[in-house]
């Protein structure tokens, strides 16, 4: 009943079976008791051209200045206007691009960021078009859907969208015209019922935590996790698959709740970075305003009390102690979760790299190596983790550089504020040339039982390439703060030292 609906009509002629669509839509709309305004754009008197540089410090006239104030007013934006050449008539460019302006629509928050003023609105486009719709799909790439939709409102934040399209219109018989009417009445009144459904609802209300969760870090210790399993798993043969699953989404869970608590504990260091990417600053969706800190906590204390279970029911189904496989997750645990966590809070005191770096090597292969039968004192394991812990290290610490500012400011000493970028760009690159070392020395010892082979010196030229990238990003005079290249060439770095261990053991 409160749902407010604005139309936005696009056809320069108001006698268009364009305009019948739209007259069926607010019928149905009508029917359905909602609220629902049209904006006639051929009607408003306004420049469609940008003509200064800013097109938010152009003059805006009145008109423009009302319909803004729909768009404002309104949940659920309909714009029905003919496609011509694949796309929106000049009318609708022309009103897109003085009205979908920064500071109304979006707002830059760094060059590559930005928020998205207009959500959370949704939007139903009505078209026309001569083109066959699976034409426009398969040989056209659907110019509409990249411009408009994908472009243009997804990026303001209106979202989901959907689209129906009479199609094509060009000699179609009156019976199909009266049946697309039909449709677009069906649509109008569709808005009873809302306008999300049970699917867009749920992906709503799941989208903040997917990415709260940073699924890209997770493969690293998936991969870790299984050449655990498998480094014991070769000396019986026997994999148990439902314990492997088992124990790795405890595992899973147990990085959840880390993720979730370091963005609750650097909540003020994050709302301050300027230079936040996938691969730093958090997740963002504390600082964004997507999930509050009181939502956060109650997921933390949730993933707990079922993680508590978990680690009772995988430490009973071990063939280890059950004792001793209790205390090891409790132990690892602690130190993961230290990183941000009173009293010890590592990453504050100079000490998270090295935290991460081990919990992401030595303690995830140890954790599922004890797990499946294992012991702490086996050298195998062992062994296993030095090359990943020295890959993981440089990795972390070059994902200071963009938090840099932020935590200087927050008094959170990581190494790249306590070393300066200079020096800890040169030690980044010398840990990475050791992490490839350390291979080809592992090879020589008879407690080690992996040959490498050839792949060995992929990882040796990556390896080069990364330490040069390091020292020439140390030999700068100015250094920036985003070196997401940097990053990424460091993470895939790190993924040679799970895959090569992974698929010589399975």
């Amino acid at each position: 009943m409160g749902l407010h609906i604005l139309l936005i009509f696009g056809h320069p002629r108001k006698d268009s079976y364009c305009a019948a669509l739209a007259d069926q839509y607010i019928r149905g709309a009508q029917d359905a008791q909602v609220q629902i305004r049209r904006l006639d754009l051929i009607d408003l008197d306004f420049e469609p051209q940008v003509l200064v540089p800013s097109p938010q410090k152009q003059f805006v006239e009145p008109d423009l200045a009302q319909a803004k104030e729909l768009i404002l007013w309104a949940d659920h934006l309909v714009f029905v206007f003919p496609t011509w050449w694949g796309n929106v008539p000049a009318l609708v460019k022309g009103f897109l691009d003085r009205c979908f302006v920064p500071g109304f629509a979006f707002r830059e928050i760094q060059f590559d960021h930005y928020e998205k003023m207009l959500s959370p609105r949704t939007a139903q486009i009505i078209t026309t078009m001569d083109t066959p719709v699976l034409v426009d799909q398969l040989f056209n790439g659907s110019p509409l859907k990249k411009s408009l939709i994908n472009a243009t409102l997804k990026f303001c934040g209106i979202s989901p969208v959907r689209i129906f399209k009479a199609s094509p219109i060009k000699h179609s018989s009156p019976e199909q015209k009266e049946a697309w009417l039909k449709e677009a009445y069906a649509l109008g009144i569709s808005l009873n019922k809302g306008v999300l459904s049970p699917w867009d609802k749920f992906k709503k209300q799941i989208n903040p935590w997917v990415k709260a969760i940073r699924l890209q870090f997770y493969p690293m210790t998936f991969f870790a996790y299984a050449i655990g399993a498998f480094a014991f798993i070769g000396t019986t043969g026997n994999i148990n698959i439902p314990f492997f699953l088992l124990a790795y989404l405890l595992l899973f869970l147990l990085e959840v709740i880390v993720v979730f608590h370091n963005d609750f504990e650097d909540f003020e260091t994050d709302k301050r970075n300027q230079s936040f990417s996938m691969f730093s600053g958090g997740s963002r969706v504390l600082v964004s305003g997507v999930l509050q800190k009181e939502q956060l906590q109650k997921a933390i204390k949730i993933l707990l009390v079922f993680c508590a279970i978990l680690t009772a029911l995988v430490s009973w189904l071990s063939v280890n102690s059950f004792v001793l496989n209790i205390g090891l997750i409790l132990v690892f645990f602690l130190l993961a979760i230290s990183y941000t966590a009173k009293p010890l809070k590592l990453s504050y005191r100079g000490f998270g790299e090295i935290t991460v770096g081990f919990t992401h090597s030595f303690a995830t292969i140890l954790y599922a190596y004890v797990l499946y039968g294992g012991s702490l004192t086996d050298t195998f394991p062992w062994l296993l983790g030095i090359p990943l812990f020295l890959a993981i290290v440089p990795a972390i610490m070059m994902a200071g550089i963009p938090d840099y500012e932020a935590d200087m400011a927050v008094g959170k000493r990581t190494l790249a504020v306590q070393w300066g970028k200079t020096i800890l760009a040169r030690v980044a690159a010398v840990l990475v040339i050791a992490a490839v070392g350390s291979v080809f020395l592992l090879e020589n010892l008879n407690d080690f039982r992996i040959e490498y082979g050839w792949p060995v010196y992929l990882v040796l030229l990556h390896g080069i390439y990364l330490a040069y990238m390091l020292f020439r990003f140390a030999n700068k005079k100015e250094k920036p703060n985003r070196i997401d290249g940097i990053i990424a060439v460091a993470l895939s770095y790190i993924m040679w030292f799970v895959l090569l261990p992974f698929f010589k053991l399975m």
